[in-house]
C-alpha cells in the first residue's frame, strides 16, 4: 500500500515592513518613493519626489524597482496603505524588498507633511472610496427599482457577488473600470510610464 504524497501547505506571505510618517519624514531623502495609485490620484497630491507606478503596472516595473532597491531603501505608498501593502507583497514575490507607509498619502498630508501636485490639478477621491460609492449606489438602485420590478433585485445580487469575489481574490474589476473615467486620468503633461522607469533607473 502506497503512502499518499503529503499535501503542500501554502506559506502565507510575510507582512511588509511598515513605516510611520514620522519615520519617513525624518529621512525622506534616503528613500526612493513609488506611488502605486492611479495617475489621476497621484496628480491630486503625492509625497515629494514620488514616482508614479500604478499597482496594475507594478510587474512591468519589477526590474527597475529591483535596481532601485539594490541602491537604497524603497518605499511604496498609496492613499491609505492598503494598495501599497499589497504592492510590497507582490514585489517581495519577485525578490524586491520594499516598505509601505502607514496611513498612506492621506495620513501623511493629515499630519501636516508637504505634498506635491501639478498647478491646477484636481484631487479625485481615493479609489477605494470611489468603489464604495459606486457599489453602494448600484445596490440601492437595484433595491429601489426592484420594489416595482422584482427582477431588478438581481443587480444588487450581482454587485454583492462581485464584492465577495473581490474580497476572495484581492482584485477589483470595478476599480479598473473607474480608473478609466476622465476625472481619474492624469493631466496631459504627466510624465509617461516609460519616462518614469527611465528616471527610476537613472
Amino acid at each position: 500500500m502506497t503512502t499518499p504524497a503529503p499535501v503542500p501547505v501554502p506559506v502565507p506571505s510575510p507582512a511588509p515592513a511598515t513605516l510611520t510618517h514620522q519615520q519617513v519624514s525624518a529621512r525622506l531623502d534616503e528613500f526612493t518613493v513609488v506611488d502605486v495609485r492611479t495617475p489621476g490620484e497621484y496628480a491630486g497630491g503625492h509625497l515629494p519626489g514620488a514616482h508614479n507606478v500604478p499597482l496594475d503596472r507594478l510587474d512591468e516595473a519589477a526590474d527597475a524597482l529591483r535596481a532601485v532597491a539594490a541602491r537604497g531603501p524603497l518605499l511604496i505608498v498609496c492613499a491609505s496603505g492598503a494598495r501599497s501593502a499589497k504592492g510590497c507583497v507582490r514585489l517581495a514575490g519577485v525578490g524586491v524588498e520594499a516598505a509601505t507607509l502607514e496611513g498612506g498619502t492621506g495620513g501623511w498630508a493629515a499630519a501636516g507633511h508637504p505634498v506635491e501636485r501639478p498647478a491646477g490639478a484636481r484631487a479625485p477621491w481615493a479609489m477605494d472610496r470611489q468603489v464604495r460609492l459606486a457599489a453602494g449606489s448600484l445596490v440601492v438602485l437595484g433595491f429601489g427599482v426592484g420594489l416595482a420590478r422584482p427582477s431588478a433585485h438581481r443587480l444588487s445580487g450581482l454587485i454583492g457577488a462581485g464584492l465577495v469575489f473581490s474580497g476572495l481574490t484581492n482584485t477589483c474589476g470595478m476599480a479598473a473600470l473607474l480608473a478609466r473615467l476622465p476625472y481619474n486620468r492624469p493631466p496631459k503633461d504627466t510624465v509617461s510610464f516609460a519616462e518614469t522607469l527611465r528616471r527610476l533607473t537613472a
